[in-house]
């Protein structure tokens, strides 16, 4: 889900201050994005260096050929798997969808010849660390116990 981008101008200060208080927190990549597991069915959230706070579930594109293939040997085309991971995801992204829009932030899905993902993503401004702070305490609050 990470892509290149300029790091927001306190990234480094908040990017500390998150690892001291979410220890859970673990690097996508050395100085990049912070992520942290939201569940048991697979949904991460990430917090990125341009100020997008990120809630996404997916699919290895390999896992949904072997959930389909069952032993035969046909073989399915990206677009064809990518769209059988959406209908995987889809029961698992309807329990979240109406609390994340309601907080503001944007659904979108991502596909690729690795992954489906489907993602809901809002902007945070890393100088108001609380705010950040009090969004990532809110998204794991919704996952727990669903």
């Amino acid at each position: 889900m990470s892509e290149k981008a300029l790091p927001a101008p306190a990234w480094s200060e908040a990017r500390a201050r998150l690892c001291q208080s979410e220890p859970m927190f673990y690097e996508l990549e050395p100085g990049g994005a912070l992520a942290l597991s939201l569940d048991d069915d697979g949904w991460i959230l990430e917090i990125t260096p341009d100020g997008r706070l990120v809630c996404q579930a997916g699919m290895d594109i390999e896992d949904i050929q072997s959930l389909l293939s069952d032993g035969t040997p046909e073989d399915l085309g990206t677009d064809e798997l990518a769209k059988q991971a959406k209908y995987y995801l889809q029961p698992m992204v309807a329990k979240f969808r109406k609390p994340l829009r309601d907080a503001g932030f944007d659904e979108q899905t991502e596909m690729t010849e690795q992954y489906v993902a489907v993602t809901f993503q809002r902007a945070v401004d890393f100088r108001k660390f609380d705010d950040v702070a009090q969004a990532i305490h809110w998204c794991r609050q919704q996952f727990k116990g669903k």
